[in-house]
Protein backbone atom coordinates (compact mmCIF):
# COMPACT_ATOMS: atom_id res chain seq x y z
CA UNK A 1 0.00 0.00 0.00
CA UNK A 2 1.42 3.38 -1.00
CA UNK A 3 0.24 6.74 -0.31
CA UNK A 4 0.71 10.28 -1.53
CA UNK A 5 2.95 12.80 0.01
CA UNK A 6 0.29 15.14 1.29
CA UNK A 7 3.13 17.74 1.67
CA UNK A 8 2.89 17.83 -2.43
CA UNK A 9 0.26 20.51 -3.99
CA UNK A 10 -2.36 18.48 -5.75
CA UNK A 11 -2.07 15.68 -3.33
CA UNK A 12 -3.22 18.15 -0.43
CA UNK A 13 -5.85 19.53 -2.15
CA UNK A 14 -6.93 16.24 -3.48
CA UNK A 15 -7.76 15.20 0.37
CA UNK A 16 -8.65 18.61 1.88
CA UNK A 17 -10.07 20.79 -1.37
CA UNK A 18 -12.68 18.54 -3.35
CA UNK A 19 -16.66 19.38 -2.29
CA UNK A 20 -16.79 15.65 -1.63
CA UNK A 21 -14.12 15.42 1.40
CA UNK A 22 -15.21 18.89 3.06
CA UNK A 23 -16.03 16.95 6.00
CA UNK A 24 -11.96 16.19 6.48
CA UNK A 25 -10.95 19.67 6.21
CA UNK A 26 -13.79 20.78 8.60
CA UNK A 27 -12.29 18.17 11.07
CA UNK A 28 -8.87 19.35 10.46
CA UNK A 29 -9.57 22.81 10.88
CA UNK A 30 -11.65 22.45 13.88
CA UNK A 31 -8.41 20.27 15.63
CA UNK A 32 -5.98 22.85 14.81
CA UNK A 33 -7.74 26.46 14.93
CA UNK A 34 -9.04 27.38 18.63
CA UNK A 35 -12.34 27.97 18.36
CA UNK A 36 -15.06 28.92 21.02
CA UNK A 37 -17.83 26.15 20.99
CA UNK A 38 -20.08 28.69 19.73
CA UNK A 39 -17.87 29.21 16.70
CA UNK A 40 -16.52 25.47 15.91
CA UNK A 41 -17.30 24.74 12.31
CA UNK A 42 -20.23 22.80 11.24
CA UNK A 43 -20.24 23.76 7.42
CA UNK A 44 -17.99 25.18 5.22
CA UNK A 45 -18.02 26.06 1.18
CA UNK A 46 -14.95 25.16 -1.02
CA UNK A 47 -13.51 28.01 -3.10
CA UNK A 48 -12.27 26.66 -6.24
CA UNK A 49 -12.73 23.07 -5.87
CA UNK A 50 -10.08 20.29 -6.70
CA UNK A 51 -9.62 19.37 -10.52
CA UNK A 52 -6.32 17.89 -12.03
CA UNK A 53 -3.66 20.26 -12.61
CA UNK A 54 -2.23 20.73 -16.06
CA UNK A 55 1.35 19.34 -15.87
CA UNK A 56 3.00 22.45 -17.11
CA UNK A 57 5.49 24.83 -15.33
CA UNK A 58 6.24 23.78 -11.66
CA UNK A 59 7.63 26.75 -10.17
CA UNK A 60 4.47 26.79 -7.38
CA UNK A 61 6.38 25.37 -4.21
CA UNK A 62 2.76 25.68 -1.65
CA UNK A 63 -0.71 24.71 -2.50
CA UNK A 64 -3.68 26.62 -1.03
CA UNK A 65 -6.94 25.39 0.00
CA UNK A 66 -9.44 28.43 0.19
CA UNK A 67 -13.03 27.75 2.15
CA UNK A 68 -15.37 29.96 3.51
CA UNK A 69 -17.61 29.38 6.52
CA UNK A 70 -20.86 29.27 7.80
CA UNK A 71 -20.60 32.62 9.84
CA UNK A 72 -18.65 33.85 6.08
CA UNK A 73 -15.04 33.73 7.44
CA UNK A 74 -12.90 33.25 4.82
CA UNK A 75 -10.05 30.71 5.70
CA UNK A 76 -7.08 29.72 3.41
CA UNK A 77 -4.83 26.96 4.10
CA UNK A 78 -1.44 26.81 2.66
CA UNK A 79 0.84 23.89 2.25
CA UNK A 80 4.34 25.11 1.64
CA UNK A 81 7.39 23.17 1.01
CA UNK A 82 10.33 25.27 0.61
CA UNK A 83 11.23 28.56 2.35
CA UNK A 84 12.44 31.80 0.81
CA UNK A 85 13.58 35.27 1.00
CA UNK A 86 9.83 37.40 1.95
CA UNK A 87 8.12 34.31 2.28
CA UNK A 88 6.30 35.53 6.10
CA UNK A 89 5.53 38.66 3.75
CA UNK A 90 3.87 36.74 1.26
CA UNK A 91 1.41 35.05 3.75
CA UNK A 92 0.72 38.22 5.80
CA UNK A 93 0.34 40.14 1.72
CA UNK A 94 -2.37 37.12 0.87
CA UNK A 95 -4.48 37.74 3.92
CA UNK A 96 -4.69 40.92 3.72
CA UNK A 97 -5.48 40.62 0.09
CA UNK A 98 -8.36 38.14 0.28
CA UNK A 99 -9.32 40.74 3.24
CA UNK A 100 -9.99 43.75 1.14
CA UNK A 101 -10.99 41.83 -2.27
CA UNK A 102 -14.41 41.24 -0.19
CA UNK A 103 -15.41 44.79 -0.73
CA UNK A 104 -16.53 46.73 -4.22
CA UNK A 105 -16.55 49.70 -4.72
CA UNK A 106 -19.20 51.69 -2.53
CA UNK A 107 -19.24 48.91 -0.15
CA UNK A 108 -19.45 49.56 3.56
CA UNK A 109 -16.65 48.46 5.76
CA UNK A 110 -18.94 46.91 8.22
CA UNK A 111 -19.06 44.05 5.31
CA UNK A 112 -15.83 42.94 5.80
CA UNK A 113 -15.45 39.21 7.17
CA UNK A 114 -12.99 38.08 9.00
CA UNK A 115 -9.22 35.88 7.11
CA UNK A 116 -8.03 33.13 8.95
CA UNK A 117 -4.93 32.39 6.87
CA UNK A 118 -3.57 28.70 8.15
CA UNK A 119 0.08 28.20 6.60
CA UNK A 120 1.34 24.82 7.02
CA UNK A 121 5.34 24.63 6.51
CA UNK A 122 7.91 21.74 5.93
CA UNK A 123 10.53 23.79 7.29
CA UNK A 124 11.26 25.64 10.95
CA UNK A 125 10.30 29.28 10.67
CA UNK A 126 10.66 30.40 13.97
CA UNK A 127 13.51 29.25 15.57
CA UNK A 128 13.27 31.30 18.64
CA UNK A 129 10.18 29.27 19.66
CA UNK A 130 9.53 25.72 20.83
CA UNK A 131 5.74 25.79 19.73
CA UNK A 132 4.61 23.91 16.65
CA UNK A 133 1.69 25.95 16.33
CA UNK A 134 2.08 29.89 16.45
CA UNK A 135 -0.87 32.26 16.51
CA UNK A 136 -0.95 36.02 15.58
CA UNK A 137 -3.88 38.59 15.66
CA UNK A 138 -3.62 42.31 16.06
CA UNK A 139 -2.72 43.39 19.00
CA UNK A 140 -2.05 46.32 21.64
CA UNK A 141 1.64 46.71 21.96
CA UNK A 142 1.91 46.57 25.86
CA UNK A 143 -1.31 45.75 27.50
CA UNK A 144 -1.91 43.04 24.56
CA UNK A 145 -5.94 44.47 24.49
CA UNK A 146 -7.05 42.79 20.94
CA UNK A 147 -7.88 45.51 18.46
CA UNK A 148 -9.58 43.15 15.54
CA UNK A 149 -9.20 39.55 15.02
CA UNK A 150 -10.43 40.12 11.29
CA UNK A 151 -7.17 39.14 10.04
CA UNK A 152 -5.30 35.76 11.68
CA UNK A 153 -2.15 34.09 10.67
CA UNK A 154 -1.65 30.98 12.02
CA UNK A 155 1.83 29.00 11.60
CA UNK A 156 2.28 25.13 11.96
CA UNK A 157 5.83 23.90 11.85
CA UNK A 158 6.01 20.78 10.46
CA UNK A 159 9.47 19.32 12.24
CA UNK A 160 8.40 20.41 15.44
CA UNK A 161 5.69 17.49 15.24
CA UNK A 162 7.74 14.26 16.77
CA UNK A 163 4.91 12.24 18.01
CA UNK A 164 5.07 8.13 16.75
CA UNK A 165 2.37 6.44 15.78
CA UNK A 166 1.73 4.65 19.46
CA UNK A 167 1.94 8.59 21.18
CA UNK A 168 -1.25 9.92 18.88
CA UNK A 169 -3.56 10.34 21.29
CA UNK A 170 -6.09 13.67 19.79
CA UNK A 171 -7.43 14.05 16.85
CA UNK A 172 -4.66 17.04 15.91
CA UNK A 173 -1.79 14.34 16.62
CA UNK A 174 -3.67 12.19 13.58
CA UNK A 175 -4.04 14.66 10.94
CA UNK A 176 -0.69 16.05 11.68
CA UNK A 177 1.08 12.86 11.45
CA UNK A 178 -1.43 11.87 8.61
CA UNK A 179 0.18 15.14 6.64
CA UNK A 180 3.89 14.93 7.18
CA UNK A 181 3.89 10.78 7.00
CA UNK A 182 1.92 9.56 4.82
CA UNK A 183 3.67 9.51 2.11
CA UNK A 184 6.37 7.61 4.00
CA UNK A 185 3.91 4.81 4.78
CA UNK A 186 3.15 1.41 3.26
CA UNK A 187 0.12 0.70 5.68
CA UNK A 188 -2.65 2.13 7.25
CA UNK A 189 -2.75 3.19 11.04
CA UNK A 190 -4.73 1.90 13.78
CA UNK A 191 -7.40 3.47 16.11
CA UNK A 192 -8.22 6.56 13.19
CA UNK A 193 -11.83 7.98 13.21
CA UNK A 194 -14.12 7.97 10.24
CA UNK A 195 -12.33 11.09 8.75
CA UNK A 196 -8.55 9.70 9.05
CA UNK A 197 -9.78 6.77 6.89
CA UNK A 198 -10.98 7.60 4.38
CA UNK A 199 -8.78 10.45 4.22
CA UNK A 200 -5.62 7.43 3.65
CA UNK A 201 -8.07 6.09 1.45
CA UNK A 202 -8.12 9.12 -0.84
CA UNK A 203 -4.59 9.39 -0.89
CA UNK A 204 -4.02 5.80 -1.64
CA UNK A 205 -2.17 5.55 -4.93
CA UNK A 206 -4.10 2.81 -6.14
CA UNK A 207 -7.38 4.87 -5.81
CA UNK A 208 -5.57 7.27 -7.98
CA UNK A 209 -5.19 7.73 -12.47
CA UNK A 210 -2.12 7.03 -14.41
CA UNK A 211 -2.69 11.05 -14.97
CA UNK A 212 -2.60 12.03 -11.34
CA UNK A 213 -0.23 9.34 -10.43
CA UNK A 214 2.02 10.56 -13.13
CA UNK A 215 1.99 14.62 -11.66
CA UNK A 216 2.41 13.29 -8.24
CA UNK A 217 5.38 11.63 -9.44
CA UNK A 218 6.86 14.22 -11.48
CA UNK A 219 6.33 17.03 -8.39
CA UNK A 220 7.95 14.75 -5.91
CA UNK A 221 10.76 14.86 -8.32
CA UNK A 222 11.02 18.76 -9.03
CA UNK A 223 10.68 19.27 -5.00
CA UNK A 224 13.41 17.17 -4.56
CA UNK A 225 15.60 18.88 -7.06
CA UNK A 226 14.81 22.06 -5.70
CA UNK A 227 15.57 20.90 -2.03
CA UNK A 228 18.62 19.60 -3.41
CA UNK A 229 20.15 22.93 -5.21
CA UNK A 230 19.58 24.75 -2.05
CA UNK A 231 21.42 22.55 -0.05
CA UNK A 232 24.29 22.52 -2.90
CA UNK A 233 24.21 26.25 -3.06
CA UNK A 234 24.18 26.27 0.67
CA UNK A 235 27.43 23.96 0.55
CA UNK A 236 28.90 25.91 -1.96
CA UNK A 237 28.50 29.07 0.03
CA UNK A 238 29.68 27.53 2.85
CA UNK A 239 32.62 26.32 0.89
CA UNK A 240 33.58 29.45 -0.63
CA UNK A 241 33.11 30.73 2.26
CA UNK A 242 36.21 29.46 4.01
CA UNK A 243 38.11 29.23 1.75
CA UNK A 244 37.81 33.22 1.22
CA UNK A 245 37.91 33.57 5.04
CA UNK A 246 41.13 31.33 5.19
CA UNK A 247 42.64 33.37 2.68
CA UNK A 248 41.88 36.59 4.38
CA UNK A 249 42.65 35.43 7.88
CA UNK A 250 46.41 34.20 5.91
CA UNK A 251 46.33 37.67 4.29
CA UNK A 252 45.53 39.50 7.58
CA UNK A 253 48.29 37.38 9.83
CA UNK A 254 50.64 37.96 7.25
CA UNK A 255 50.65 41.56 7.85
CA UNK A 256 50.24 41.47 11.62
CA UNK A 257 52.94 39.03 11.58
CA UNK A 258 55.23 41.08 9.69
CA UNK A 259 54.01 44.28 11.62
CA UNK A 260 55.16 41.95 14.62
CA UNK A 261 58.14 40.89 13.92
CA UNK A 262 59.05 44.74 12.49
CA UNK A 263 58.49 45.95 16.37
CA UNK A 264 60.17 43.12 17.72
CA UNK A 265 63.07 43.33 15.56
CA UNK A 266 63.21 46.98 16.25
CA UNK A 267 62.86 46.77 19.88
CA UNK A 268 66.04 43.69 20.06
CA UNK A 269 67.88 45.87 17.63
CA UNK A 270 67.39 48.71 19.39
CA UNK A 271 68.75 46.63 22.67
CA UNK A 272 71.75 45.06 20.43
CA UNK A 273 72.78 48.64 19.16
CA UNK A 274 72.55 49.82 22.97
CA UNK A 275 74.58 46.90 23.82
CA UNK A 276 77.08 46.79 21.13
CA UNK A 277 77.10 50.95 21.56
CA UNK A 278 78.28 50.71 25.22
CA UNK A 279 80.63 48.00 24.12
CA UNK A 280 82.38 50.08 21.69
CA UNK A 281 82.21 53.47 23.53
CA UNK A 282 83.78 51.34 26.25
CA UNK A 283 86.68 49.85 24.43
CA UNK A 284 86.68 53.62 22.65
CA UNK A 285 87.36 54.80 25.76
CA UNK A 286 90.19 52.12 26.93
CA UNK A 287 91.88 52.97 23.52
CA UNK A 288 91.72 56.67 24.30
CA UNK A 289 92.88 56.34 27.86
CA UNK A 290 96.10 53.85 26.98
CA UNK A 291 96.96 56.78 24.08
CA UNK A 292 97.10 59.69 26.34
CA UNK A 293 99.15 57.23 28.98
CA UNK A 294 101.55 56.39 25.63
CA UNK A 295 101.69 60.36 24.97
CA UNK A 296 102.48 61.64 28.45
CA UNK A 297 105.52 59.08 28.75
CA UNK A 298 106.94 60.23 25.60
CA UNK A 299 106.36 63.65 26.51
CA UNK A 300 108.15 63.15 29.78
CA UNK A 301 110.74 61.06 28.54
CA UNK A 302 113.82 63.82 28.42
CA UNK A 303 112.71 65.00 32.21
CA UNK A 304 112.58 61.68 33.46
CA UNK A 305 116.06 60.53 31.60
CA UNK A 306 114.11 57.78 29.35
CA UNK A 307 116.34 55.89 26.89
CA UNK A 308 114.79 55.47 23.65
CA UNK A 309 114.25 51.51 24.42
CA UNK A 310 112.47 52.21 27.36
CA UNK A 311 110.31 54.40 25.49
CA UNK A 312 109.33 51.24 23.05
CA UNK A 313 109.03 48.96 26.18
CA UNK A 314 106.74 51.28 28.04
CA UNK A 315 104.26 52.28 25.28
CA UNK A 316 104.62 49.73 22.77
CA UNK A 317 105.21 51.93 19.78
CA UNK A 318 107.84 51.87 17.43
CA UNK A 319 111.26 54.41 16.79
CA UNK A 320 110.16 55.91 14.07
CA UNK A 321 106.63 56.66 15.76
CA UNK A 322 108.05 57.98 18.85
CA UNK A 323 110.34 60.40 16.81
CA UNK A 324 107.25 62.00 14.99
CA UNK A 325 105.24 62.40 17.96
CA UNK A 326 108.43 63.87 19.64
CA UNK A 327 108.44 66.45 17.27
CA UNK A 328 104.79 67.57 17.53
Amino acid sequence: MNFLDIKTDFAFKKVFGSDESKDLLISFLNSVIEFDQQQIITDLTIVDPYSIPLLKGMKDTFVDVKAELSDNTQVIIEMQVLNHEGFEKRVLYNAAKNYSLQLKKGDAYHLLNPVIALTITDFILFKNSDEMINNFKLLEKNHFIQYSDDIELIFIELPKFHKTEEELISIQDKWLYFIKNAGNLDYMPKNLNQELQRAFNIANEANLSQEELELQHKKKDWIYIQKSSIELATKTGLQQGLEQGLEQGLERGLEQGLEKGLEQGLERGLEQGLERGLEQGLEKGLEQGEWQEKLKIIENADRMGLSMQTIIELTGLDEEKIRLLLKK
